[in-house]
């Protein structure tokens, strides 16, 4: 009787299959984008940065403009439009599509500052003119554009150009919170040099009004 051979044995299944398990490279840990902590993204949209990272490079974001990668997100992925926006900003940035501070229409930076004092009096510091002048100095002959006592102010700068908002919150008895961003900034040189004002003058604002 012919001798049967027995087929040769073949290693079991490609490495990308073997056992079962995927050999897609995980994610990239992002700690922080565009000023966000990975914590802080996580806890808004349930996804990290190296989620969101992954999922527009897939999309092909770098090849595409803001309003591009936008739409990668907004609706089917995430709803909400100002953390589309930011999770765009980081994507941006963390691909070298955009310089850091930069974004549609210039450059803007923002800063904050809990102070120990009501909200009445924080607002205050910034809509009356004499006090305005004490933590200002000279930039305090800005224009007010819109303003909601107790809540936000929208300025025009005192260069004409570039425009500041306020915005203004209670954090308990005795205690509120200013956020600045200074935007339509020219440069990324600039950006940095009014990062660096906002927080030498918002540390000031603290000093004037807190007891």
């Amino acid at each position: 009787m012919p001798k049967v051979m027995s087929r040769p044995r073949t290693k079991a299944r490609s490495a990308g299959r073997s056992n079962g398990r995927s050999n897609a490279k995980p994610p990239v840990p992002v700690a922080e984008a565009a000023g966000i902590s990975d914590a802080a993204v996580t806890k808004a949209t349930g996804k990290g940065w190296a989620h969101w990272f992954a999922l527009l490079d897939k999309a092909g974001g770098k090849e595409k403009d803001h309003k591009g990668i936008v739409a990668c997100l907004y609706p089917r992925h995430l709803r909400d439009g100002w953390w589309c926006q930011m999770i765009t900003v980081g994507y941006e940035q963390a691909r070298g599509l955009r310089q850091k501070h930069q974004k549609t229409g210039g450059y803007s930076i923002s800063g904050s500052k809990t102070i120990d004092a009501p909200l009445t009096h924080l607002y205050a510091a910034w809509a009356d003119d004499a006090v305005r002048r004490v933590w200002l100095g000279p930039y305090a002959a800005f224009t007010v554009r819109k303003s909601t006592p107790g809540k936000s102010m929208r300025i025009t700068w005192i260069d004409g150009a570039t425009h500041v908002d306020a915005n203004f919150y209670a954090k308990g008895p005795g205690k509120s919170l200013v956020q600045v961003e200074h935007g339509k900034l020219r440069s990324a040189t600039e950006a940095k040099k009014w990062k660096q004002y906002w927080g030498r003058t918002l540390d000031k604002l603290k000093l004037t009004l807190e007891p």
